[in-house]
């Protein structure tokens, strides 16, 4: 007979430890560690004493098919996804809690299933009728999907595994089911790796493509064991802010496609949009006119996207300046903050500094630095900056404004929503090319565009310009706001 083994998991990263303890040394976490029994993660009916068997290997000059897509009839889906589900797929989606996961599975699914796809949504949440409930709210009731409740994993697979396999199964989610070779609660971390296990290996016995809803955390992590991403075929996150109809669909992992893509969709009262034009939609309730705005022109993927940028700088009474960011790597603000100091001579210790992305995008290149920099030297002199130009641009930390990647799809972007310039690296002039329509502001350093954004600030209302275009204001050498 086996000894049992107890171990004490942690609930939010799966890390193991011989004695409880109150604090998790893996992710710092309080109070998260359980006792477990992990003697029966393997069962004995499973272990086999026969030899292995052998199996043929192959070269690496062989050619392979291309792995048959299955498109889920959303364009933003089919754009994170990589052009659709692979057959014998795994994908994982998390999301905030009402963030919109099981309306976009809905929809997803519902479109699939009037497609002539066998679609099967294991709910093991919700009851069949809540379910229901939702699909008559978005009007897919009579989409041919198969539904049911269970939490149970052998009786999902036993359940599927009879007639056709389906195309596509839906788990909702993944923290619910439990399965009886290991004897622990539902929602432990040893029932989630052990249940995602059998759901793969069942996908990858069968060729049918699976989606996990995962839980996420007050950090924004996906509950559960981070070996349960590594498993997976693909991470998708489901961002958005409850006060915003804006909700991005993003790939973190994905084996069968790009990570850097994005899908934009709006939440409507009647389900999720797509929204095919993401850049109007972030700039449709744009300030116009109001010092510390720019209009930062990114690149998602393969898909350009322009969005506001706002800056608040205003003179503080504490003895430490706040510095606050939403949507932008706040190590990145700091960066820019001192290099503006440094080489600009714009002294900000004793000013707080907000930074905002309008929208609620999250933006992770580096190219955002130069709008950020007009942002806050703008609202930091009270200057409005042109409304109809964008900004985009690398900063070292030397000063120099340095090119950015894909710099002809951001000024294509930008001039079909009707700007008419844009501010750019000196060095991505060449690149740029003439057939954008737009007036080039190239830049070589950031004391350039400093001192055209002071001059402005000067003739609202200052008493004397800048001497020389690159000189720096004397107000800024004084640390004067």
């Amino acid at each position: 007979m086996a000894k049992n083994t107890l171990s004490f998991v942690c609930q939010n990263c799966g890390a193991a430890y011989n004695r409880w303890q109150g604090k998790c040394e893996s992710c710092g976490e309080w109070n998260t560690l359980a006792e477990e029994d992990t003697s029966g993660s393997v069962p004995v009916s499973i272990r086999s004493k026969r030899k292995g068997r052998t199996f043929a290997l192959e070269s690496l000059a062989g050619k392979s098919p291309d792995a048959p897509r299955l498109s889920s009839g959303m364009t933003e889906l089919d754009r994170v996804t990589g052009g659709g589900f692979v057959r014998g797929s795994v994908l994982l989606v998390g999301g905030d809690p009402g963030i919109g996961k099981s309306t976009l599975l809905t929809q997803a699914t519902s479109m699939m299933a009037r497609a002539g796809h066998r679609i099967v949504y294991i709910s093991g949440e919700e009851a069949v009728a809540q379910v229901r409930l939702r699909a008559e709210r978005l009007g897919l009731s009579d989409a041919p999907v198969q539904l049911a409740a269970e939490t149970s994993v052998e009786d999902i697979v036993s359940t599927l595994s009879e007639g056709a396999v389906p195309r596509l199964i839906v788990i909702d989610s993944i923290q619910t089911m439990w399965t009886d070779t290991v004897e622990s609660a539902p929602g432990t971390v040893t029932q989630v790796r052990a249940s995602a296990q059998a759901l793969i290996r069942f996908a990858k016995k069968t060729g049918a493509a699976i989606i996990l809803v995962g839980h996420v955390t007050k950090d924004g992590q996906i509950a559960g064991p981070r070996v349960v991403e590594h498993m997976v075929d693909a991470v998708l996150s489901f961002e958005g802010e409850g006060s915003q109809q804006f909700r991005i669909l993003r790939a973190v992992k994905n084996r069968f496609g790009p990570t850097d893509e994005i899908g934009v969709f709006e939440m409507t009262g009647l389900g999720l949009r797509e929204v095919t034009n993401p850049s109007e939609l972030f700039l449709s309730e744009r300030d116009l006119g109001t010092p510390g705005t720019a209009v930062f022109a990114g690149i998602e993927g393969t898909r350009p996207v322009l969005v506001e940028l706002q800056a608040l700088v205003a003179p503080t009474s504490l003895g430490t300046p706040r510095r606050a960011v939403v949507g932008w790597d706040p190590s990145r603000l700091s960066m820019v903050l001192a290099v503006l100091e440094a080489h600009c001579g714009v002294k900000l210790s004793g000013h707080d500094v907000y930074l905002n992305v309008a929208g609620g995008l999250r933006i992770h290149e580096p190219a955002a630095d130069l709008a950020a920099a007009a942002a806050l030297v703008s609202s930091l002199v009270n200057a409005q900056l042109p409304t109809d130009a964008v900004y985009f641009g690398e900063i070292s930390l030397s000063g120099v404004v340095r090119p950015v990647a894909q710099t002809p799809a951001r000024l294509k972007e930008a001039a079909k929503l009707g700007f008419q310039r844009a501010v750019l690296p000196e060095s991505a002039r060449g690149d740029a090319g003439g057939d954008a329509g737009l007036s080039l502001n190239a830049v070589n350093s950031l004391t350039t565009l400093v001192a055209e954004i002071a001059a402005r600030g000067s003739r609202r209302g200052e008493s004397s310009a800048p001497a020389e275009k690159n000189a720096t204001p004397a107000r800024f050498r004084r640390g004067e706001g």
